[in-house]
């Protein structure tokens, strides 16, 4: 989605009315207005991180200043100030002293004088903090919300130090609280609170004001995004300075050469030297207005080339048209023969019909010319669902099941199927080759080739003939080829047999039996042919498939 909304943008861009300077301009102060914002927003962050990082490390170091001087206190088992109006604390033992001049002097625990300094570093304003417990023996240590949610944290365990932001009577400070353990020192005054040594007896939480740190961050934000707008504002200007010099200037000079040229003008036009991309686009233009003038001068020539080869275009339609008048004149010629027949048939039987039937022999003559009909509309029927069938096999219509076909299976399967025409002929079958040979092909048309192929041999070979079937390969092809002892094929009709309706002055054939092996040889990539046989008269009909080789 955002891909394409880019896009769309981009496209709304380019199609607006500005000139290209404004157009490079606008879009490259785009570009830089955003990477800057990102570059900017990233710097910020980093810095704010920065600033955090050092306010923990503050927080962090006050902290650990006032356990060293807790410890150092307890270490010592307390200290005595002096402290005239004070009372004494009365959880203490020996909670005061005094000196020879009558002078009292209050004992200090650790946890009075954190409270203490406390008291001065909140006066001071510079930063304060907090001694806290869940487990109060002064009132005035109670937790508040984020303390009370450090100690239980603390006490379970999840948590070794906790930090955050909070806003404070206006102001932000960064608050910091680490659990205080429980030392051997501590149990002087804690042990009989019940607490052991590595308890978490409270914490202590640093407030470091914020307000500056702030300050720092905006006043940096505000200077960085000053610093970008100059950068960007300079930038821009020298763009557009080296924009209009280095490029809109020759541009500009070569549009003028188009638009001279492209009114019909003959004007010499100039490579501009300036030694870059513009400068090839230049000569460019310059070779091309040579070469479009060279093309108008030779253009009647090519006009008369052109002329001649739309005549010779016309003249191969009109050859075609005449292929197309021939097909049909030809195909009219057999119809008109088998038609003819018929009606001279029925015209023959509706006058003897109405002379009435006399005699028997009346009525077998009458069945001859029956016979006569239907031997010619059966020939209609074939030759028409031959030539149907022909025309499209020719334009491709045929769908073809390629397969791995047993050419030699195929084989033995048609000769048996003309097991009564060759007994009556006497005519022997001799099937040489492979008996696995296998070929990529489809096996019903590939049968309709040997019927055809093998019909023919059988109608040419005379009474007790030898018919020869070979299969044979090569590194691509199966070869299968067919040898009759009949009359032959004289070399000047040899092309002439595969085309349609070309009989040789068979009767009752058709002509397109060839046609159509042709076609479906054709079909499968392959090739067919017709030779001399070279062992005495007859043919040799020959036709290559693709050969699977296992």
């Amino acid at each position: 989605m955002l891909r394409q909304k880019i896009k769309y943008l981009w496209g709304e861009f380019r199609a607006l009315k500005v000139s290209l300077s404004m157009k490079f301009i606008i879009g490259v102060a785009f570009v830089l207005t955003i990477t800057m914002g990102i570059s900017l927003y990233y710097i910020s962050k980093k810095h704010e991180e920065l600033i955090m990082e050092q306010l923990h490390t503050q927080a962090k170091a006050l902290f650990k200043q006032i356990i060293l001087t807790r410890r150092w206190i307890a270490d010592h088992g307390g200290i005595f100030i002096w402290a005239p109006g004070k009372k004494p604390n009365p959880y203490l033992s020996e909670p005061e002293i005094i000196d020879i001049k009558g002078r009292k002097y209050l004992k200090q625990s650790p946890a009075m004088v954190t409270k203490e300094l406390a008291e001065y570093a909140k006066r001071e304003g510079s930063f304060w903090f907090h001694i806290t417990s869940l487990r109060l023996v002064n009132p005035e240590n109670a937790p508040d919300d984020f303390e009370r949610r450090a100690l239980i944290a603390f006490e379970e365990g999840r948590l070794k130090e906790l930090s955050t932001v909070q806003k404070i009577n206006g102001s932000y400070f960064y608050r910091y609280i680490a659990p205080l353990y429980v030392e051997e020192p501590c149990l002087q005054c804690h042990g009989r609170q019940g607490y052991h040594i590595g308890d978490v007896r409270g914490a202590i939480s640093i407030a470091v004001p914020m307000d500056r740190a702030k300050s720092m961050i905006k006043a940096e934000r505000r200077g960085m995004v000053m610093a970008s707008f100059l950068t960007i504002s300079i930038l821009m200007l020298v763009l557009y300075i080296m924009m209009k010099e280095l490029v809109l200037r020759p541009v500009k000079h070569l549009n003028l050469s188009i638009e001279e040229f492209s009114r019909g003008k003959r004007v010499q036009a100039s490579v501009i030297r300036t030694g870059d991309e513009l400068e090839d686009l230049s000569r460019a233009f310059v070779e091309m207005s040579k070469a479009l003038t060279e093309y108008h001068i030779g253009l009647q020539e090519k006009i008369r080339i052109a002329t001649r080869d739309l005549e010779e275009a016309n003249k191969r339609l009109a050859e075609l048209n005449q292929r197309k008048s021939d097909f049909i004149a030809k195909i009219s010629h057999e119809l008109r023969t088998p038609l003819t027949s018929i009606k001279g048939a029925m015209e023959y039987l509706s006058a003897r019909f109405s002379k009435g039937i006399k005699s028997e022999k009346d009525l077998e003559e009458m069945s001859s010319f029956l016979d006569v009909i239907k031997n010619n509309a059966d020939r209609l029927i074939k030759m028409v669902n031959t030539t149907l069938d022909l025309e499209r096999i020719e334009s491709g219509l045929v769908e073809m099941h390629i397969s791995r076909v047993n050419i030699s299976n195929l084989i033995k399967e048609v000769v048996t199927g003309f097991h009564g025409v060759v007994e009556e002929k006497g005519i022997i079958f001799k099937i040489i080759g492979n008996a696995d040979t296998k070929v990529l092909a489809d096996e019903d048309m590939i049968r309709q080739v040997l019927i055809n192929l093998i019909s023919n041999a059988i109608k040419v070979s005379p009474q007790g003939a030898e018919i020869e079937i070979s299969i044979g390969h090569n590194d691509t092809d199966v070869i299968v080829s067919i040898k009759d002892q009949g009359p032959g094929i004289p070399p000047d009709e040899r092309e002439k047999i595969f085309e349609k309706f070309y009989t040789r002055g068979i009767k009752d054939g058709t002509g397109l039996g060839l046609a159509i092996c042709k076609g479906i040889i054709d079909a499968h990539n392959g090739k067919i042919e017709v030779s001399e046989n070279p062992e005495g008269r007859g043919s040799v009909f020959t036709f290559y498939l693709s050969r699977v080789k296992e």
